[in-house]
């Protein structure tokens, strides 16, 4: 069955013109296949640690796989390791000093389903292949976003329950996007809360540079993309001045659910997923913001479009790992396809004199 979506799968999208937004030649960025992941899902996310990929996490059907996958370019070969502490799904990872940190996330309430936040944090080292607890996060949260600055993390956003509601999933009428911003310091091993995001969004895209962090697209409303609405904003936040400055330009394609990365300056994201009462669906699309020169990029797109993708740069190599080619809010679970796909896309460091680029 995904061999026959594999070749003709189309998603059908319309991009408005976007003052800012330059496509590039395909010539400034290789495709090549890498090595196929060995248990694909979807809602496994990526970071680099030591010159190697960590795909963490696993849907599994809402109670949370909790894979843990080292992925050496040296070899292009996926490595099974220790498995998560506490399998959950929709965690925040990040990385600092070759060791990976995993915040928040969702388990399955004792009522059933999949989406109960929780508060959890951990210090996975690759090395040792052990998980050690951290303090917990203030917050209970699923699908936030972490970020590395100056040697400390800020968990940004995500989906939770609203305040004194009885349920116990962030899915659906009980669960909200909330706008927390709190900082863990790996030193004093203490939680800080910082000023809020603008605006309150769960699943969305972002990235570190120039010390600021950059909070893209998203989903408002609940964590469910059946019941929400996809966010377009950029907002920019600064832990030196803990201000939120304005906004960056808006990216080209409203979507939730995908993965992202940085590299020479550049904010990239990739696929992600979109569910309204006329469509349903996932991207192929592989953008790029540079916050200089405030501006977007389009890339050579995903040969397949998929949500939930394992995203990290290794070098100046873009790794894409699994995912689901279809929207999660799609209704039907006997179309959900699960892809093995580990797309790598070469990209020039657009901070180099000898590149030109958009």
């Amino acid at each position: 069955m995904y061999r026959i979506l594999k070749r003709g799968f189309v998603v059908l999208a319309t991009l408005a013109l976007v003052a800012g937004f330059t496509r590039a030649a395909l010539t400034q960025a290789k495709y090549s296949p890498g090595a196929p992941f060995p248990e694909p899902d979807e809602e496994m996310y990526g970071v680099e640690a030591g010159g190697k990929m960590y795909v963490i996490g696993g849907f599994a059907g809402g109670k949370g796989a909790g894979l843990v996958y080292e992925y050496d370019p040296a070899t292009d070969k996926f490595t099974k390791k220790k498995p998560m502490a506490l399998p959950a799904h929709h965690e925040a990872l990040s990385s600092l000093n070759g060791k990976v940190y995993v915040f928040g996330g969702f388990v399955p309430p004792a009522q059933g389903g999949g989406w109960a936040p929780i508060d959890n944090a951990w210090e996975y080292d690759p090395a040792a292949d052990t998980w050690t607890a951290l303090p917990p996060m203030p917050t209970k949260r699923g699908s936030a976003i972490a970020f590395q600055v100056g040697g400390k993390f800020y968990v940004i956003g995500g989906a939770a329950l609203h305040p004194g509601s009885t349920g116990s999933s962030a899915l659906g009428p009980s669960g909200r996007a909330v706008d927390t911003n709190e900082m863990y310091d790996p030193a004093t091993k203490t939680w800080t809360a910082r000023t809020t995001l603008p605006t309150a969004r769960n699943h969305a895209f972002g990235g570190a540079v120039g010390n600021k962090i950059y909070v893209i697209g998203g989903r408002l409303s609940a964590a469910g993309i059946g019941t929400a609405t996809n966010s377009d904003l950029v907002e920019i936040y600064d832990p030196a001045t803990n201000l939120w400055e304005g906004t960056g330009l808006h990216m080209p394609t409203a979507r939730s659910g995908g993965g992202s990365a940085v590299y020479g300056g550049r904010i990239y994201t990739a696929g992600g997923e979109v569910n309204t009462a006329v469509f349903s669906g996932a991207f192929r699309a592989v953008e790029a913001y540079d916050p200089v020169g405030n501006k977007w990029t389009s890339f050579v797109s995903m040969p397949n479009p998929r949500h939930g993708v394992a995203t990290a740069f290794l070098g100046n190599k873009l790794h894409l790992v699994s995912g689901n080619v279809t929207s999660g809010g799609g209704g039907d679970p006997k179309i959900m396809v699960h892809s093995e796909e580990h797309d790598v896309i070469e990209v020039p460091d657009c901070r180099s004199a000898t590149t030109s680029c958009p």
